[in-house]
C-alpha cells in the first residue's frame, strides 16, 4: 500500500457555492481567474472615479493589472464605435449601388424599347414649324 496521504480540500479551486454571495466575495479571496463580468465591475469603478491603488488592494489586483484591463476594455469599446461607422457607410453604399442598378436595367430596357419601335429604321427627324 501507498502511504500517499489524501485529503479532502473541499470544492475545487474557483468552484461557488449557492449559499455564497456573488462574484464579490470571491474577489475578495484574490487570485485565481477573473470572469470578464468580474472584470468589467472593477473597470467601471475605477471610471467612476474610484481611486486606482485603493481599488487594487481591496481586490488584490496590481495597479499595472487593473490599467492594462482598464487599457484593452476602453480600445475595445472604440473599436467597436470605429465598427458601427463603418456598418453604417457599408449600409448606405449598398442603398447607392442599388439604385445605381436600377437605373441601369431602366436605360437597358428603355434602349430596347426603342430599338423595337424603330423597327431597324432610325426615328424621323423633327423639324420645327414655323
Amino acid at each position: 500500500m501507498s502511504n500517499v496521504k489524501k485529503h479532502d480540500s473541499g470544492p475545487a479551486e474557483g468552484a461557488r457555492r449557492a449559499t455564497e454571495q456573488g462574484p464579490e466575495s470571491s474577489a475578495i479571496a484574490g487570485g485565481g481567474r477573473w470572469s470578464a463580468q468580474r472584470k468589467v465591475s472593477v473597470i467601471l469603478e475605477l471610471l467612476r472615479g474610484a481611486d486606482l491603488e485603493s481599488t487594487s488592494r481591496r481586490h488584490r489586483v496590481t495597479v499595472a493589472t487593473l490599467t492594462d484591463w482598464r487599457e484593452r476594455f476602453l480600445s475595445g469599446g472604440e473599436a467597436s464605435l470605429k465598427s458601427r461607422e463603418t456598418d453604417v457607410d457599408d449600409e448606405q453604399n449598398r442603398r447607392l449601388k442599388s439604385a445605381v442598378a436600377s437605373l441601369c436595367l431602366d436605360n437597358e430596357l428603355l434602349r430596347e424599347k426603342i430599338a423595337r419601335l424603330e423597327n431597324g429604321r432610325p426615328l424621323p427627324s423633327w423639324k420645327s414649324r414655323p
